[in-house]
């Protein structure tokens, strides 16, 4: 198992604007369903793997499938369905939900919350490269776009994840459902069609009780993070990259976020 940081992403977490950071997840009902069983999932934004539920918006999405059994499904609904997610008739086998938002944008009127999510997000020297730029501190426009999986056991869970193709992604490379974990389970995490070696993963933990531990993780030379998992919690992994763009009108995004996530369980 790689070593933790829990001291200093608790210290790291008391100085940050949480405000600044808040994560897109898709929340199956349950982790594990039997086949025949109806999936139901929400789509949520929040802070500390604590949101509210979306609805069913197309407008607002790219991407929006469930892989099973060899197959791709779109998610079908009826607009402003909640939970999001509803579909029946899936194989045994496992389940990857994938969702890729459409873009959406925000303005940051306070540098110092600009750059205590930067920090907490560890997307660099966020300060030297504004002023390479040349870019003025002030109403900081960005955009950012977001890019969902969840692992979902139906029956026996067999099966894998896979890469999907999506700008930014988490692949896990073993199946929490099935495999000996032995403590940690590996991911890969992959950024414009590379893997993303020395990079932060954010790690939230959840027990029974809705009690939820944070801890920063990062890969390996090779690009794979190994999160330090236990039976019984709920896992979210988050990553974040930040892409330099030019605005396209006056007073455009002039930085575009693109978020990593994946959730799933860990039977007992």
């Amino acid at each position: 198992m790689k070593p933790l940081f829990l001291a200093a992403t608790l210290a790291l977490l008391a100085l940050t604007d949480k405000s600044a950071a808040h994560e897109f997840w898709i929340d199956p009902e349950d982790f594990t369903i039997a086949p025949g069983e109806v999936l139901l999932s929400d789509l949520r934004v929040g802070q500390e793997f604590v949101g509210s539920a979306m609805s069913f918006l197309p407008r607002r999405y790219e991407t929006f499938v469930v892989i099973n059994g060899g197959e791709t499904r779109e998610v079908e609904g009826r607009i402003g369905d909640i939970p999001a997610l509803n579909m029946e008739g899936l194989d045994d086998g496992l389940a990857v939900v994938v969702h890729q938002t459409g873009v959406s944008d925000l303005t940051w009127s306070e540098w110092e919350r600009f750059l205590n999510f930067a920090n907490h997000k560890d997307l660099g020297d966020v300060t030297a490269m504004h002023e390479a730029r040349g870019l003025s501190q002030e109403n900081v426009r960005e955009d950012y776009i977001r890019y969902a999986k969840s692992l979902v056991a139906v029956g026996d869970g067999a099966g894998a994840d896979a890469r999907f193709g999506m700008r930014t992604e988490l692949v896990a490379l073993e199946n929490p459902y099935t495999d000996d974990l032995g403590g940690d389970l590996a991911m890969e995490l992959w950024y414009d069609d590379a893997l993303q070696p020395d990079y932060q993963v954010e790690l939230f933990a959840m027990d029974a009780e809705g009690n939820v531990e944070i801890t920063l993780h990062r890969t390996d030379a090779e690009g794979i993070v190994y999160l330090p998992v236990e039976p019984g919690l709920t896992y979210m992994a988050d990553a974040v990259f930040l892409e330099a763009v030019e605005p396209r009108v006056e007073g455009g995004a002039i930085w575009v976020t693109h978020w990593a996530n994946m959730t799933f369980a860990v039977p007992e």
